[in-house]
């Protein structure tokens, strides 16, 4: 009987007819040679001459006696051999009484003696009748669905495997290490398994560590969703001033030597001089035309260098300033400026052979010029010649003393709804200055470009400054439900935003 974990598998037994028949002659020579025995303890009483030959016996179940010789006694043989045949049973079975417990049996009667001989050939067993089940060692591999056998197996969540079928789900190489790990019902490599589930960081490339607690934390850009290790944000990777993503290690950033960075899809359609962006100028001023908004001063524009717009900030008295990430200014004071008169050329990593020249700036209405800094794609500097554009044309229509979050949220509106015309041409019946415009070297814009200008929209609707960003807000939502020439006539008549 053989065993496999609970199961008892139960044999009838089977009995040899050679067993059998070996066994019937074994007992019947112990038998032949007792009576043997007692007749020739007998014979030696009954014969008359001790010359007389003895009993010979060939074998075991042969037995050849010498010539016979008259009894004794009167008794006629067949009494005399049956009284000594019921002596040998009784022999036989008071030898049968002294073997040890378990195997001695006593009958009772004849019905009883012939049960008791056929128990010593024919054993009893319980009776069993087998359920269907599996054999020992029958198991199906959950991945070739062949039959394991009594071969080597691997079990996984209660499925078996051949050594060689337990394999990653992500590469599809086997499994041999001790430890692996599991996502559902699939099975990996612990190294495939942190490739596919652990971050990497998207500047240096490597996994993003976990912080004290054991927790995986990394920051991560909320329009270009661009995930970083915590720790470049303070270890000197450039960012790129126009589309803020940080610089990766297959990247190539340049550098405009004030301090900022310029990645190279910001850079395909930036403005580097003043006559480059005039035409862009023109073109917003020909917008707010459109819009019954004409500016009738001539009001000049420079494209200067970061520390001269830092310096005529200083000196300008007028208007809020989004400080350190002010990049226009709608100049108000007379002072000389330094403006870029020639495109630098790229030198390595940077750009070099940069050319200047000063100009003193007189005043000659409420706006003396407006200053935007140099190095910026043709969508952010619109944006922010369209925002800067809104400043002059407040004052030179005679809005006065306006609170930052209402002339900064009117100037921002300005400044998105010029953003919408240029993504999406036709939208509110607003004009695009897209064919006046030199900015776009091809004559139109790239799916980069139009990518860019979501992200200075989306960077205008999501301003957390209470004067950009909330200031915009409730000038969207009042421009929205009045619209822009109402709006424009209540800030007028209150210096606040209908409601």
């Amino acid at each position: 009987m053989s065993s496999s974990g609970n199961v008892r598998y139960l044999s009838q037994p089977c009995i040899n007819a050679g067993e059998f028949f070996s066994s019937h002659t074994e007992r019947k020579s112990r038998f032949m040679r007792w009576l043997s025995k007692l007749l020739k303890g007998g014979s030696k009483r009954r014969f008359v001459n001790g010359g007389n030959p003895s009993p010979q016996f060939i074998g075991d179940g042969s037995m050849v006696l010498g010539a016979p010789v008259r009894p004794l006694d009167n008794r006629s043989r067949s009494d005399k051999e049956k009284e000594e045949l019921d002596r040998a049973i009784a022999l036989s079975l008071a030898e049968g009484l002294k073997k040890p417990n378990g195997y001695g049996w006593e009958p009772s009667n004849n019905d009883d003696l012939e049960k008791s001989h056929q128990d010593d050939f024919y054993p009893s067993y319980p009776s069993y009748v087998p359920s269907e089940c599996n054999p020992m060692g029958y198991r199906v591999c959950g991945g070739c669905n062949r039959e394991i056998g009594y071969d080597s197996y691997l079990g996984c969540m209660g499925t078996f495997f051949h050594p060689e079928c337990f394999r990653c789900h992500a590469c599809g190489y086997p499994i041999t290490e001790l430890e692996f790990s599991l996502s559902g019902k699939e099975s990996y490599h612990k190294s495939c398994f942190k490739e596919l589930t652990h971050p990497k960081c998207e500047v240096c490339f490597q996994f993003i560590p976990t912080n004290g607690i054991g927790l995986i934390e990394y920051r991560c850009h909320p329009f270009w969703s661009q995930k970083y290790c915590p720790a470049h944000e303070h270890d000197n990777t450039a960012r790129c001033c126009s589309c803020e993503r940080l610089e990766s290690v297959n990247a190539r950033y340049i550098s405009l030597g004030d301090g900022r960075s310029l990645c190279l899809e910001c850079m395909e359609s930036s403005i580097m001089d003043t006559g480059d962006c005039q035409p862009l100028y023109h073109s917003i001023r020909d917008y707010y035309e459109g819009m019954n908004m004409r500016l009738d001063q001539q009001i000049p524009m420079l494209l200067v260098e970061r520390h001269a717009l830092n310096d005529a900030i200083v000196k300008e008295k007028n208007g809020f300033h989004h400080l350190p990430e002010t990049r226009g200014l709608c100049l108000s004071e007379e002072l000389t400026v330094a403006s870029i008169q020639k495109r630098p050329r790229i030198g390595g990593s940077r750009f070099v052979g940069m050319r200047t020249q000063h100009h003193k700036l007189t005043r000659r209405c409420e706006v003396t010029a407006i200053l935007v800094i140099y190095g910026l794609p043709r969508l952010l500097t619109g944006s922010i010649l369209a925002h800067e554009l809104m400043h002059g044309w407040l004052r030179l229509k005679g809005y006065r003393n306006l609170n930052p979050e209402v002339e900064e949220g009117i100037c921002q509106v300005l400044s998105y709804m010029w953003l919408e015309s240029e993504i999406m041409p036709g939208l509110k019946n607003m004009p695009s200055t897209s064919s006046s415009s030199s900015g776009s070297k091809k004559g139109g814009k790239s799916r980069v470009e139009n990518k860019l200008g979501e992200f200075y929209m989306h960077q205008i609707t999501n301003d957390a400054s209470p004067a950009y960003g909330g200031g915009f807000r409730a000038a969207n939502a009042a421009v929205n439900t009045y619209g822009l020439r109402r709006t424009l006539d209540h800030i007028r008549l209150t210096g606040g935003f209908p409601l």
